[in-house]
């Protein structure tokens, strides 16, 4: 394996990109990124781009053309991948085994989303229905809102399995509000939340399923966004004229995936989530113990709690109190969805798994707000899923020296 480096971070504003054509956003994703470094697009050998409503929602195909359409880019190896929420991590590692591959020693990332029109309004039944798509056909009938619902009824197995109540996942929601305030790039950065707002039932709070207690607060944003991310060998460094001291190894990557049917899974403790993590720190070299800055996907709160447990920073059942006690702040042990995460940062599906890694690496450089900087960051982990807690992306990240 050569080893593999971020040699740069681009994102937008996360939320609303009005009349933004889907070529605008695939074409401003790559030449910005490419600015962050001073480089021109043709500098890079190889690329991927992943979105997911790209046909339902955008009416358009064949992403991998948009992003040739770029000066520079035309004729390389360039594809589309597809892995619903996991599509963002998706594309990177698809860039990281392009190089493997030897297929060149540069390439670039690209996610993005557009799930609002030009005015900025989004039909919600229309993208619930569009993302129920990504479940398997026999669960969903009877839920208006697909993804929201299974996630309800993931949460009611984790409430009713661990003894926690609403009250705690709400903790997880109002600690990542807290967060986006300060994040220039959060699409809630303008809210205030607390415990007692999220469980309280009243004007957008509402429960989400009929029985279950998944709230409006439980859930992420949708949103508009794009994001990009340039990876580069040592070859490729030297090539770009970059100095390694200054960038981020992606040390460990892996990637697996459970059946798409959440019944009859244990959700509570994914095997493909657990197995691609693990794959990740071991090829880091990497243990859950010098981890203290870490994105996960918290689509829905629960995920949150889940998900904290999948990176090894709490025991089974205890991701909720990890929150609840304070060790996921960016004062705590271990800086959590610093961000913002997917419920307050925002949730562009194809450029989620993206910034996870993009934010993380910020944090190792100590470019992130100051509010929100991990006091010696040290090594940094991402966890992206798709689906039902189906498909699963997870990296490790470490100082490039």
């Amino acid at each position: 394996m050569k080893p593999v480096y971020i040699a740069a971070y681009h994102q937008s504003v996360f939320g609303k990109l009005m009349g933004m054509t889907v070529p605008e956003i695939v074409a401003n994703a790559v030449s910005g990124t490419c600015q962050e470094i001073g480089v021109d697009a043709s500098a890079l050998d190889v690329a991927s781009i992943g979105a997911v409503c790209n046909i339902s929602l955008n009416e358009q195909g064949l992403l991998a053309g948009l992003v040739a359409q770029v000066p520079g880019l035309g004729a390389k190896p360039i594809e589309s991948v597809e892995n619903a929420c996991a599509s963002g991590g998706q594309a990177v590692l698809s860039v990281i085994q392009k190089l493997q591959c030897g297929l060149g020693e540069t390439g670039i990332a690209v996610g993005y989303e557009k799930m609002r029109d030009a005015e900025g309004k989004m039909d919600g039944k229309l993208v619930g229905k569009v993302l129920g798509y990504y479940s398997h056909p026999d669960e969903r009938p009877g839920k208006v809102f697909v993804f929201p619902h299974l996630f309800a009824e993931v949460m009611d197995v984790y409430l009713k399995t661990h003894g926690y109540t609403e009250e705690h996942l709400a903790a997880i929601a109002v600690q990542e509000y807290a967060n986006a305030r300060h994040n220039p790039y959060a699409q809630m950065r303008n809210v205030d939340l607390t415990v007692e707002k999220a469980c309280q039932i009243e004007g957008i709070n509402r429960y989400i399923a009929e029985g279950l207690k998944l709230k409006t607060f439980d859930c992420s944003q949708i949103t508009d966004g794009y994001a990009g991310l340039i990876v580069a060998t040592e070859e490729g460094f030297r090539r770009l004229g970059l100095s390694k001291k200054d960038c981020v190894r992606i040390a460990g990557w892996a990637q697996a995936t459970d059946p798409l049917k959440k019944e009859g899974r244990d959700v509570l403790r994914p095997k493909g989530a657990y197995a691609a993590m693990n794959g990740a720190y071991a090829m880091a070299d990497v243990s859950p113990r010098d981890v203290n800055v870490a994105e996960l996907h918290d689509c829905f709160t629960v995920m949150g709690a889940i998900g904290t447990e999948v990176i090894g920073k709490a025991g089974y059942g205890k991701g909720a109190r990890y929150w609840v006690d304070g060790k996921a702040a960016p004062g705590g042990e271990c800086g959590i969805n610093t961000s913002g995460g997917l419920i307050a940062k925002g949730h562009p599906i194809g450029a989620t798994g993206i910034a996870m890694i993009g934010w993380c690496a910020w944090q190792l450089q100590g470019k992130v707000p100051p509010q929100l900087q991990v006091r010696g960051a040290r090594a940094a982990a991402t966890f992206n899923i798709g689906g039902p807690i189906c498909a699963s992306v997870c990296t490790v990240l470490t100082p490039a020296s």
